[in-house]
């Protein structure tokens, strides 16, 4: 991965005499993405976003634990779900309610999706039509599943099948579901040849065999555990825990169109389009063929990314036939035509880029966990079981780690072991990014209270910038009120305008609709010192300049 001209943060660190174990805990000298670290502690109620000296820049407060992912959105608003504490669904991952919450803590939204048929679980996703797409279990009864063609020896009272929802929020305790998927339409079996899906697997692979990984003793047949969505080619993208697998379907469909096999973009109606991890799910190959192994986060790289519109996915490799140690790795898709390709075992062989530990066993999450690229050519991986946040760079080398120090009850006493500090997963947000406009973004104090590393820690804003497309113009310069910021070049479509003051906290944030040859800022509230305007072409700088605040 490349490291692009953009805008960084360098950490500098006093040596420390002794090792940190929760909070911030390693850095190495280099370059470190300027940016924010969001996480939600499984076994406590409250949200945390962090600067990279481990400082809390805001917390959310919550009557729930999660259940499980969390977002930053646009507007600044947190995106949580959680767990409602469903007793008909008790496994791993379970939810039930999803939250809007407001940068100061205020829910101004909330939809429960928890009752004795379906519950919410894992992950959901925010849709640029505002609508959020969730992954819930739906629950079967045993006839039901025989019915389709389970083997009754592999029947428990009730099978656990999946859906997909798109809900269009409603005021504030609402929604529409505007979309649904069901799973259970999309069934093959060859174990009963009395049913109407009677069929040969191998031939079929857009359906799902209604046997693979049955059992008489785990109703969580499928075990979805994150779910993506591709805009520009209104798809979805699925994890399938224990068929250790990733599904593509079409979203382009009609509700109807998806309970069937034809329809939509594809003409596929709501069969997989794409599956890609281990080919025996439909009887082809065999075991030596499995490229994933428990996997989580599978999710399509954002355009301007390296590999973009790849596929990212954290490798748990739990009962992985070399080892347990997990990896991050990328594949992509091979597609003809829009179509993707057909040819069985579903390509790639191998992948476009894998990272795993130099020394492999380092690097072991066996559930949870996820992995995410960062503008700069670094990736962010979340050891989930251990609570741990890791950073390299292009070159694989660690950069920064931080600790989750945030257990059931409290923090974890600085210098003792960590234990119940799980975290589902981690996601960064640039410094530049929009939910933070206008927001105070400045960390005095640690979650921990303690660290002398998080204490010796500065922020200091360096310029990595070969040359810069456009030339700015800040005056006047002191300036006491107001600053004039102009440009000698036209601004392309989609810049945005920032100003950060010397630690590298946003202060004002304006988008193109403001921008014309120039740009007037009242900076009357700003206190006294040293600040940077910052111009940013498609999420890279492209031109910058100082002023001083009298």
């Amino acid at each position: 991965m490349k490291l692009p001209s953009t805008l960084v943060v360098v950490l500098f660190f006093s040596t420390q005499l002794f090792a940190q174990t929760v909070g911030l805990t390693q850095h190495n000298s280099g370059s470190i993405d300027d940016g924010f670290v969001l996480f939600a502690p499984i076994s406590n109620t409250t949200t945390y976003l962090i600067d990279k000296c481990g400082k809390e820049i805001n917390s959310w407060p919550s009557q729930y634990r999660p259940g499980q992912s969390v977002y930053l959105l646009e507007d600044g608003t947190l995106l949580r779900s959680g767990n409602a504490n469903n007793a008909n669904f008790d496994a791993g991952g379970k939810g039930g309610i999803i939250e809007r919450i407001d940068w100061d803590g205020n829910v101004i939204w909330s939809f429960t999706i928890s009752d004795i048929t379906k519950c919410q679980h894992h992950d959901i996703k925010w849709m640029p039509n505002g609508h959020i797409l969730v992954i819930a279990w739906e629950s079967k009864a045993a006839s039901e599943a025989i019915s389709e063609g389970r083997d009754p020896s592999l029947v428990t009272a009730t099978v656990w099948s999946e859906q997909v929802l798109e809900l269009e929020p409603i005021g504030t305790n609402g929604a529409n579901i505007v979309w649904e998927w069901h799973l259970w339409d999309h069934l093959i079996q060859d174990h009963d040849a009395n049913l109407p899906n009677y069929g040969t697997v191998a031939d079929h692979p857009e359906l799902l065999d209604v046997n693979f990984k049955a059992s008489a003793t785990n109703e969580d047949w499928i075990h979805l555990n994150s779910i993506d969505y591709n805009v520009e080619r209104d798809e979805v993208l699925l994890s399938s825990h224990s068929f250790n697998e990733v599904w593509i379907i079409d979203h382009s469909t009609t509700t109807q169109e998806a309970a069937g096999h034809s329809g939509g973009t594809s003409g596929k109606g709501g069969d997989l389009l794409y599956r890609w991890g281990n080919p025996v799910a439909y009887q082809y190959g065999s075991p030596a063929d499995q490229k994933l192994f428990g996997q989580h986060n599978a999710h399509w790289i954002d355009s301007g990314f390296a590999y973009a519109r790849q596929i990212m996915i954290f490798n748990n490799g739990l009962a992985r036939p070399s080892g347990n140690y997990s990896s991050v790795e990328i594949i992509e898709p091979p597609i003809s035509g829009g179509n993707y390709s057909s040819t069985l075992p579903y390509l790639p062989l191998n992948n476009s880029w894998r990272y795993v530990a130099s020394n492999p066993t380092d690097l072991f999450a066996q559930n949870i966990s996820g992995a995410h690229s960062m503008k700069n050519g670094h990736v962010l991986i979340c050891n989930g079981p251990a609570g741990t946040f890791l950073e390299i760079d292009e070159n694989a080398t660690p950069v920064w780690q931080y600790v989750n120090p945030v257990k059931n009850g409290g923090t974890i006493p600085q210098n003792t072991t960590p234990s119940m500090n799980i975290v589902f997963r981690c996601t960064f947000y640039p410094s530049n990014y929009p939910g933070f406009a206008g927001k105070t973004l400045s960390g005095t104090q640690t979650i921990e209270n303690a660290n002398p590393m998080s204490d010796s820690c500065a922020l200091y804003l360096a310029l990595y910038q070969p040359e810069s497309k456009v030339h700015m113009h800040v005056y006047p310069n002191p300036a006491v009120n107001f600053i004039y910021v102009q440009f000698d070049s036209p601004i392309e479509a989609g810049a945005s305008l920032a100003v950060y003051d010397q630690l590298g906290q946003m202060q004002f944030f304006y988008d193109d609709e403001s921008l014309e040859a120039g740009k007037m800022i009242d900076i009357s509230n700003l206190p006294k010192g040293l600040y940077i305007v910052r111009m940013i072409s498609n999420e890279v700088t492209s031109g910058m300049a100082r002023f001083a605040k009298d």
